[in-house]
């Protein structure tokens, strides 16, 4: 008797466990079969419409953003304005850990201990590695903090979806986006192979509103609580520039194909030129063929991304097993050399960019929650295609008859890894 207890006590625990492998390997529906047809081109009034009908919300004008480069140029604008905060501060990130999470969680605590409102959400796999005492002290010190999908038995199945949007918004007026996490490994100035190459954003306008939105729409996830108001929405919005923009987000429990969509829609209206710098570039079919088919009508692609310097071999190798058919399109594909590259940047045609935090892969697709800002203006984008140059020329290209030589062990490794290409 005893023995057949046990045995269905395994054979229960065995299910149990498969049940939670599945429920977390699984991806969204892919709803997205075939490629958009060519209807328009970049610079045609339909592209600006179908982005604001197709993705959420409208292309508003007014907007300046401000690149700003590798992390010397990055963590200082952002916890100067955290210091500088009044009424609000809202902020959303995956990686948060070492010295300058430190530097946050202090900056933070300190705007809440003035009246300042704030309100964090950090990715609960993303955080693992920051001090839970350091935490518990910012929390004590007034602010809000979340984490986000922390493991529970009731809700398994939403363990594999984290929220990777990255997003810092103050007094509902100032924010930041783009790749940058908190971690060592973003400091300094991309010196040296312990300093990571890195783009992020300042934005001024009214887009920062659709931001705040944006950072909503995960707080309710995570509290059952809207933040509304004028400290996190200032009645007015002055005019801070000329650039159109509009902030989206993405996520498997809503719009999980918002993301796939919006790069599918930008390859196909490229009349003349796409650059793209992605730390994570393993597209999917529909991507890969959108990318093909535009540089077989002619249009000049080229793509950088990290070479032997790279948080996800894995990633890498099956990013290499795709590589065939873009280098017979004639697809310009480079691999950056002297650390890893993390930026995740878009742009078409020198007149629209896109960045954020979404990569080219199926976790930005389907499974992560995602943000990425979109702008038209031809002086951003020229901005990034210099930067993206200036890469290049510390890049090595991969040619056809490098990508063939590729050694057997190399291929199988390749092999392995397209099989759990949607988990990366």
């Amino acid at each position: 008797m005893l023995n057949i207890v046990a045995a269905v006590l395994a054979t229960s625990l065995v299910g149990v466990a498969a049940l939670w492998i599945g429920a977390n390997l699984s991806t969204a529906e892919k709803r997205l079969l075939y490629r958009p047809k060519r209807l328009y081109a970049s610079g045609d009034p339909d592209f600006r419409r179908a982005l604001g009908i197709l993705l959420g919300p409208p292309l508003v004008s007014g907007n300046r953003i401000t690149t700003l480069i590798n992390g010397d140029r990055i963590f200082p604008p952002m916890l100067a304005a955290i210091r500088a905060a009044r009424t609000s501060v809202t902020f959303e990130t995956f990686v948060f850990r070492d010295q300058i999470g430190c530097e946050f969680c202090e900056a933070l605590a300190a705007a809440a201990q003035r009246g300042v409102s704030v309100c964090i959400l950090l990715d609960w796999m993303g955080s693992r590695g920051m001090d839970a005492n350091l935490l518990e002290a910012t929390r004590k010190a007034g602010c809000n903090l979340q984490l986000y999908h922390p493991p529970t038995w009731f809700h398994l199945g939403r363990l594999n979806n984290r929220t990777h949007r990255k997003v810092l918004i103050v007094d509902g007026a100032i924010g930041f986006t783009g790749g940058v996490g908190m971690g060592n490994e973003w400091l300094g100035d991309a010196q040296d192979e312990a300093h990571w190459r890195e783009s992020h954003y300042q934005v001024e306008g009214p887009v920062v509103a659709q931001m705040q939105a944006v950072f909503i729409d995960n707080w309710i996830k995570a509290t059952g609580r809207v933040l509304h108001g004028p400290q996190f929405f200032p009645a007015t919005h002055a005019n801070a520039g000329d650039m159109d923009a509009q902030m989206f987000g993405s996520s498997p429990v809503g719009g999980s194909e918002s993301m796939h969509l919006m790069i599918l829609l930008a390859l196909t209206a490229a009349q003349k030129s796409i650059d793209i710098e992605n730390a994570y570039f393993v597209p999917d079919k529909l991507t890969t063929d959108a990318l093909a088919v535009a540089a077989r009508r002619g249009v000049r692609v080229r793509i950088v991304v990290p070479g032997k310097y790279t948080d996800a071999r894995v990633g890498r190798w099956a990013a290499h097993a795709l590589y065939g058919d873009l280098l017979d399109a004639g697809v310009e594909l480079y691999e950056y050399q002297p650390t890893m590259i993390h930026c995740k940047v878009l742009v078409v045609d020198g007149i629209w960019t896109s960045v954020g935090s979404a990569n080219f892969d199926d976790r930005s697709f389907r499974l992560n929650d995602e943000a990425n800002l979109n702008v038209f203006s031809s002086e951003l984008a020229a901005e990034q295609i210099r930067y993206i140059e200036a890469d290049i020329l510390s890049s090595k290209r991969m040619v056809p008859r490098r990508w063939a030589r590729r050694s057997s062990t190399r291929r199988i490794y390749e092999s392995l890894a397209l099989l759990v290409r949607s988990q990366l």
